[in-house]
């Protein structure tokens, strides 16, 4: 039972005049709390779950420097299943109890709740977080619901701090004044305070869960809820939301919605998750390096919430999502509610930690991207509670941020950590690529480790080496360029998003490893990824190749096959001409046509004139020419088609008459007049050929009759 020693009275005009002031000032923050809700306190099992935090990463001092004593028994908590917004409430008020913890216990020393009053050990760390929470409400009393279950040693604890509520203020305000700071947030390291600053402006990141809901759905939704969607949700009061430049499926809300969007439904059916940006950019950098059947091994992901969004960016593949280090099997049934209600289908649980895995384990033999997530520093993180409730991180995290930095000794020991880890990714030969994501940005754990572990590659080994590769992601500002050049992809701390460090290592695949087009699409008909779709077809680019193979040994059967046929077309020719009383003009063919016509008998222009009638005329051109076959496979560019469009007049005199001088044409005419019927063509090719002029049906053309003759019939058309 706690000892008071009663209400103190105190008859000091200096310690009352400072009292006095003490209400004007907002003791925590030291910034002006207009518009601000009033704090009333926390339920009695946030308290006792603060405490068993803060007795875990509460800073342990020297035998000398000790001031209060903590026992090692937690206290009984009474609410075990509640929910996350109890968790982080509990979370917040233990790492702001680690932050003030110097000042906090020089309060207590200072007004004589030390030593004078009997105080178990086991309820120190309840009367800090609560002494906490007490200035923080500057010293009011604590509003109680009806329904609310109160727990004895809050309510002893409470009595105690109310009995010495005068003099804790005084000392309070003795230690502001010591310190020369407005509050005692100002007394906190410089690096605290920037990060508390960064923490509460920067936006909250949310992923789609895609096997649920379109990001149409989801805008659609979030618009009928009253939120309006913009480029950028940076100071902006409003209801509104982003999306990410970098993930696809990645939406930013400004941070003072949080409470609202923890009670929509799409938060609660595992629609929308929250998640720090640094975890979706890690698996989208592994998405953009697989095949369709490649699958994954992911290495020390914290949040479940990690492996389940890498199974759903691969939900449409043949993948499957390995997590290494899930040691007890009371996890089991938790982790596969939880993955069954966010629809994950893909994701395999070994049990054996990382380090122990052989890298030829037969499981893993299909593995082609090992992501790791190392235990790091977390110094590019600025809100850490909302990372330790995210990302799993263990209280240590904690601890390290309410410092503002990390020791020497003990970076050095999570490198050496990362390193181990990284060399041995590396040695899983069938593996392709190693993504390597931290949230830190101290080059020790990042650059330094990467750069290592490159370095001092097994030599002896008959694979492909790793080399660094360039990001995957892209880079939206030319601050992110900049920062990439050395093949890194980073991003700094800022008010809008956590610091990070992305790297990607790859090598070449073993060509004997290489599948082809059509395996992978038959091994996915074979699983059913491909409903209704025929395989049987060669696609283009194979018949392409094909056709280019084969073209040279069919190129001589072609071209006399084609040779052929146009010699048994001027026989048919020059029979119907023999029978025809008159002749008929036709215009110049199409240009595709014409381009195939025109050019076969280009190469005729300089025989047909020598010989006297049209049997000896087929006689030559039947024979294949080696130059010519060209001609029947090659495409021809715009400019030879001008070409071969001006031989047009000058072709086919010699096949209508078996004559072999234009005398002998114009003597043997027919005397009666001509009627041609023109169809006119548009003009492919302006000043290429002379545009007849045109005639009415009836009408006698314009030109002469040698014009007129030149053409010739269009029964091919």
């Amino acid at each position: 039972m706690l000892n008071s020693t009663g209400e103190l009275e105190f008859s000091n005009e200096e310690d009352a005049e400072i009292i006095s002031q003490l209400t004007s000032l907002a003791l925590s923050d030291g910034k002006s709390s207009a518009g601000a809700p009033e704090k009333t306190g926390y339920p009695d099992s946030v308290y006792v779950m603060a405490a068993n935090i803060f007795q875990g990463i509460r800073i342990e001092k020297s035998a000398q420097k000790v001031l209060i004593k903590y026992g090692n028994e937690p206290l009984r908590s009474f609410s075990e299943s509640e929910d996350q917004s109890f968790q982080r409430l509990s979370y917040e008020l233990a790492f702001s109890a680690l932050k003030y913890q110097d000042i906090l216990e020089t309060i207590l020393i200072d007004s004589c709740i030390f030593p004078s009053t009997t105080i178990p050990d086991h309820l120190s760390s309840l009367i800090i977080v609560m002494l906490y929470d007490f200035q923080d409400r500057k010293f009011q009393t604590r509003v109680l619901s009806d329904n609310e279950e109160s727990i004895s040693e809050v309510q002893e604890v409470e009595n105690l701090l109310n009995s010495f509520k005068i003099k804790l203020a005084a000392a309070l305000a003795r230690c502001r004044i010591k310190h020369d700071a407005l509050s005692i947030y100002h007394i906190l390291p410089e690096t605290v305070r920037k990060q508390e600053l960064r923490a509460s402006t920067l936006p909250l990141y949310a992923w789609i869960n895609t096997c649920k809901i379109s990001p149409e759905e989801v805008y659609n939704n979030l618009k009928r809820r009253g939120y309006n969607k913009v480029k950028s949700v940076l100071h902006i009061d409003d209801k509104v939301f982003a999306v990410d430049q970098h993930c696809y499926d990645v939406l930013i809300f400004p941070s003072h919605l949080k409470n609202d969007l923890i009670n929509i439904d799409l938060f609660k059916d595992y629609k929308l998750i929250f998640q720090d940006k640094s975890r979706s950019l890690a698996v989208h950098s592994v998405k953009a390096l697989l095949n369709m059947d490649d699958d994954i091994l992911m290495v020390n992901t914290g949040s479940w919430y990690t492996v389940a969004h890498m199974s759903i960016l691969t939900n449409n593949n043949t993948s499957k999502v390995f997590v290494c280090g899930v040691q007890s099997q009371a996890k089991d049934p938790d982790l596969k509610t939880l993955f069954t209600k966010m629809g994950c289908k893909n994701i395999e649980i070994l049990r054996e930690t990382f380090i122990n895995i052989e890298s030829k384990d037969h499981r893993l033999q299909k593995v082609k991207v090992i992501l790791l997530l190392p235990r790091c520093s977390g110094l590019g993180v600025s809100n850490p509670v909302e990372f330790i409730l995210n990302e799993h991180e263990d209280t240590e995290f904690l601890k390290d941020h309410s410092q503002g930095g990390i020791s020497v000794d003990k970076l050095h020991i999570l490198a050496q950590q990362q390193y181990e880890q990284l060399t041995h990714a590396m040695k899983f030969t069938k593996a392709q690529a190693v993504v390597y994501c931290t949230c830190s940005v101290c080059p020790e754990e990042n650059e330094a480790v990467v750069k290592k572990a490159l370095e001092f590659q097994d030599l002896g080994n008959k694979v492909q080496l790793y080399r660094l590769s360039p990001p995957v992601l892209p880079l939206c500002s030319l601050k992110e360029i900049q920062l990439s050049t050395d093949k890194f992809f980073r991003m700094e701390p800022s008010e809008i998003t956590n610091g990070c460090f992305l790297s990607i290592l790859t090598r070449e695949r073993d060509p004997s490893e290489t599948v082809s087009v059509k395996d992978v699409l038959a091994r996915a008909a074979a699983k059913g990824l491909l409903d209704g779709i025929e395989l049987g077809k060669s696609s283009k680019r194979e018949k392409k190749k094909k056709k280019s193979k084969t073209s040279l040994t069919k190129a001589a059967t072609t071209d006399n096959g084609i040779q052929m046929k146009i010699a048994e077309f001027l026989n048919r020719e020059t029979k119907a001409s023999a029978n025809l009383s008159e002749t008929v003009a036709k215009p110049s063919l199409p240009q595709k046509n014409t381009a195939q016509v025109g050019a076969s008998s280009q190469t005729r222009k300089h025989k047909l004139a020598p010989h006297p009638a049209v049997p000896t005329f087929m006689k030559n051109t039947c024979p294949s020419r080696p130059r010519e076959r060209q001609t029947h496979f090659i495409r021809p560019r715009p400019e030879d088609r001008m070409v071969a469009l001006k031989p047009i007049e000058i072709v086919l005199p010699p096949v209508f008459m078996p004559f072999s001088s234009p005398q002998g044409i114009r003597s043997r005419m027919p005397t009666q007049h001509l009627y041609c019927h023109w169809v006119a063509p548009k003009p492919l090719v302006p000043t290429c050929l002379p545009t007849p002029s045109l005639s009415r049906k009836g009408e006698k053309p314009k030109d002469d009759t040698r014009s007129s003759l030149l053409r010739p019939p269009r029964r091919w058309l």
